[in-house]
Parts: C-alpha cells; sequence; structure tokens
C-alpha cells in the first residue's frame, strides 16, 4: 500500500481518539470499533463489532442476542489476549453469534477459526475468499513458494537471494491463519445481511482480493469498505502467480464506482486508518492517485522497454526491503497490465525470459 496527497480532507468524526487494544469505542448505536496490533509496518487492523440478535440454534421460536463480529486480526498470542479481554470487559455477557469476513488476507481471517469453534458461531463469507484461504492455508499461496519465485522472476526480479526468501515464504499464510473453518454461510454481491434488525448490503469488491465484501447500511448510512476504501493509504493492488494475465487495478477501479454514490454523510468503517466521511472525495483521490503512476509509467515505457522489476523506482520513490518488494511487485504488474490490456503498451518476452513493457506506436 502506498500513500496518497489528499487534495480534498476528508472528515474524521473521531479524529483523536483511538480505541487501546482489547478495549472498544462506540462509533454508531450498536457498532463498536476495536483495534488490534499487526507485526508488519501496517501496524494495526480495525476490527467491528455490531450489536445483533438472531434465531436460537436450538430453541424454536427464541431469539438469541449477541454480537456480530466483522474481521478477527491475525493468530498470535497477543490477538487472542485482547479478544479475550474483549469478551470478558465489553461483550456485556452476551455472545458472539457470527463471524463475517471480509476478504481472507491473514489480518481478517486469521482468528475465525477460533472465534467460530469458540463460540460454536458460523463463518459468513463470500465463496472466492473462503476458497482462496482454503488454498492459501494448505500451501498453495499468492504470498511464497516455487510458482511465486518463477512469476517475479519472469517479469524482472530474479536476483537469487530474493528468490530463495521468496521461495521460503510458502508458510508465511498459515503461519497467520492456521486453521480455516470447515463450513461457511456464503456472501454474495447485493444480498442482504440482517444484523440488529437492520439491513446491512453486500457490495462486492475486486483487485485487491478475489471477493472482497464491504456491508453498507443505508439506514444508518455506514459502510464497512475493509481494504476497498481506506482514508489515507491506497490499497494493494497486484497481480499474482495464480493469475499471471490478470487486469487487478481495472477491476479494482471498476469496484470503486459501486461505492462513489453513497451519501456523502457515511460514516466509512476502514480496515486501516480512522472512520472517516467523504467516500465520493476520498475515490476521487484514489483514481488520481492511479491516473497519475499510469501516466508516469506510460511516459517511462516510451523512453525505453520495461520490466515489473524495472519499474519500481516509477512507482515507489523510496527504498524496498524484500518483504516490501513483493507487494511492490505485484502492483507494478496490475499497473503495466492495465495499460498493456487496455491497447497503450505491447509485451514481449526477451530472449532472457523477461516480459518487459514499451509504448505501443499510436
Amino acid at each position: 500500500m502506498s500513500n496518497s496527497a489528499q487534495a480534498t480532507p476528508l472528515d474524521y468524526p473521531h479524529a483523536d481518539q483511538l480505541p487501546a487494544p482489547g478495549s472498544v469505542m462506540e462509533v454508531a448505536p450498536g457498532v463498536l470499533w476495536l483495534r488490534m496490533g499487526l507485526p508488519f509496518a501496517l501496524d494495526h487492523i480495525n476490527l467491528w463489532l455490531l450489536r445483533d440478535q438472531l434465531p436460537h440454534p436450538t430453541q424454536t421460536g427464541v431469539t438469541q442476542e449477541g454480537w456480530t463480529v466483522v474481521d478477527c486480526g491475525i493468530d498470535n498470542e497477543a490477538t487472542r489476549e485482547a479478544w479475550l479481554k474483549i469478551e470478558k470487559e465489553h461483550l456485556q455477557g452476551l455472545p458472539i453469534l457470527r463471524v463475517l469476513v471480509t476478504h481472507m488476507h491473514p489480518d481478517h481471517m486469521g482468528l475465525a477459526h477460533w472465534l467460530c469453534e469458540r463460540w460454536q458461531a458460523p463463518l459468513w463469507m463470500s465463496t472466492g475468499e473462503y476458497q482462496s484461504a482454503v488454498m492459501a492455508q494448505s500451501g498453495v499461496s499468492n504470498f511464497g513458494g516455487e510458482p511465486t519465485m518463477r512469476f517475479y522472476a519472469v517479469h524482472g526480479w530474479n536476483k537469487t537471494e530474493d528468490l530463495l526468501q521468496i521461495k521460503a515464504r510458502v508458510g508465511y499464510y498459515p503461519s497467520m491463519v492456521p486453521q480455516v473453518p470447515q463450513a461457511y454461510v456464503r456472501l454474495m454481491a447485493d444480498d442482504t445481511v440482517s444484523i440488529g434488525g437492520q439491513h446491512w448490503r453486500c457490495i462486492s469488491g475486486f483487485g485487491h482480493s478475489p471477493e472482497h465484501m464491504a456491508l453498507y447500511n443505508a439506514q444508518s448510512q455506514i459502510l464497512i469498505s475493509g481494504d476497498m476504501l481506506l482514508p489515507s493509504i491506497s490499497t494493494n493492488v497486484s497481480v499474482y502467480a495464480q493469475e499471471p494475465q490478470g487486469n487487478a487495478l481495472q477491476l479494482f477501479l471498476d469496484s470503486l464506482t459501486k461505492m462513489q454514490n453513497l451519501p456523502d454523510s457515511t460514516l466509512v468503517l476502514p480496515s486501516h486508518g480512522r472512520p472517516f466521511k467523504g467516500a465520493a472525495r476520498r475515490i476521487a483521490q484514489l483514481r488520481a492517485h492511479h491516473d497519475e503512476r499510469l501516466s508516469e509509467l506510460l511516459q517511462a515505457c516510451t523512453a525505453q522497454a520495461l520490466s515489473a522489476h524495472e519499474a519500481l523506482p516509477v512507482l515507489f520513490k523510496r527504498p524496498l526491503n524484500v518483504h516490501q518488494t513483493t507487494f511492490a511487485m505485484g502492483e507494478s504488474v496490475a499497473h503495466l497490465h492495465m495499460l498493456w490490456l487496455g491497447g497503450q503498451l505491447r509485451r514481449e518476452l526477451g530472449a532472457d525470459g523477461i516480459y518487459r513493457f514499451s509504448r505501443t506506436q499510436s
């Protein structure tokens, strides 16, 4: 994820407030904000507790009061301890009734199995995300291993010591998502999920992950945006080894269209950063950010043919370590592919086995 300039400031209703790990903050009636730590540069994830009521699983005609969890944090000792503190101090003696996961990335999915087992609560997520989580947890992953190593190499990142590190990352996802629940309830685009007597519409998103689901409550004007709409950084949008000719950036930008006509007063609850208002403004900023990067990349490929690895300094103005380069490479390929599949660049495989992109003749 990269920083994106904000020409028009967003509105932050809770600008000076943050929930400490193991505590909660109410951001709307029946909507609690949790913030869990992460062991990377992106050092936190926002999770949400929604007051809920569902039919009792064994008693006909009886309604059970409790909570719906949206996203979980990674599976590590600190996150489990934070959840136990939440349980003791903030659940008001009520159970977790279901666990809803926006997408399969480790910071969202990691503790789903633990919460589902602890509370005998079902997992709700889209099929694309669930199946991708199962594959990644079993070692078929976009985060490391032999296929990822070959994918990066064909796009110009072929330094032996770096590739060996990438190959060794085959266990990266399972280290934070040690299990995936064996069953789930399927979420689909435009489904309506009743939570606490209010209707939340599923808004599908693509490009960041296989079939991301955001949730919009028109009655309360609240959007749980997951990673599709963040206030101060641009979501990582990558092409991966499993879909080597993907057009992830086009999919991502098309997905934003589904959110850009929400009322300006909508409270956006993102997975990273602070809750904000001004979804259309933020989407305009993101479009401008990617337009600028695409323009710079097109200009660079006019001067000479570039591989995705050679294009990294065009897109990223700072030094990158190996971990950061894995994400940056995916983004570089995504930007090049949008221009290539849009007819502005051509792609050629060189004698050295590396794809390079150059501007088409107009």
